[in-house]
């Protein structure tokens, strides 16, 4: 229980350092092959800067700092993550859609190092991610696939991949 209030006031701390004229809240929902679900919910801070404009795009990004519950039969774990994301906008249809592809590499804390008997070694894992989302308006819905892992850091490094759709929209 201790872990978890720490992880929560650390969460908090962290998220009054976004600003809050481009918050958006994201809810996310994901699942294992192994059948190890995660449910997410963070705020995303979309990056200021455009790179490489052209016609077909544009390079952009954004943070995102979550809350993650871990969960399979009685087990669950609880940990706080922050990525920065890199995503690459396609603008050359020119409609309100706007659909993208992103990638990024962040980390992630977690409040023990067991989820059922999978043995992640650490508490500290690394967050990979690669998905493709479409952006309507003010929301943005994607399906990401996602790996945990600590790289070898501490072994046995029984990373879990996640399967993962996630919806976002500003408030």
């Amino acid at each position: 229980m201790k872990k978890i209030v720490i992880l929560l006031l650390l969460w908090q701390s962290i998220t009054h350092a976004f600003t809050l004229d481009s918050k958006k809240l994201m809810i996310s929902i994901g699942e294992s092959k192994d059948s190890i679900g995660i449910y997410r919910v963070g705020v995303r801070e979309d990056f200021e800067q455009k790179w490489l404009e052209s016609s077909l795009g544009y390079l952009s990004g954004y943070y995102e700092l979550s809350a993650n519950l871990w969960h399979k039969g009685s087990s669950s774990n609880f940990g706080i993550a922050f990525s920065p994301v890199f995503t690459y906008n396609f603008t050359f249809l020119q409609t309100t859609l706007q659909p993208y592809i992103e990638g990024g590499i962040g980390g992630s804390l977690w409040t023990d190092t067991m989820i059922a008997t999978r043995n992640v070694s650490s508490h500290f894992l690394f967050e990979d991610r690669i998905g493709a989302g479409v952006r309507y308006k003010g929301y943005d819905l994607n399906f990401r696939y996602m790996h945990y892992s600590n790289a070898g850091l501490v072994k046995p490094n029984s990373g879990i991949d996640i399967f993962m759709l996630s919806l976002s929209f500003k408030y």
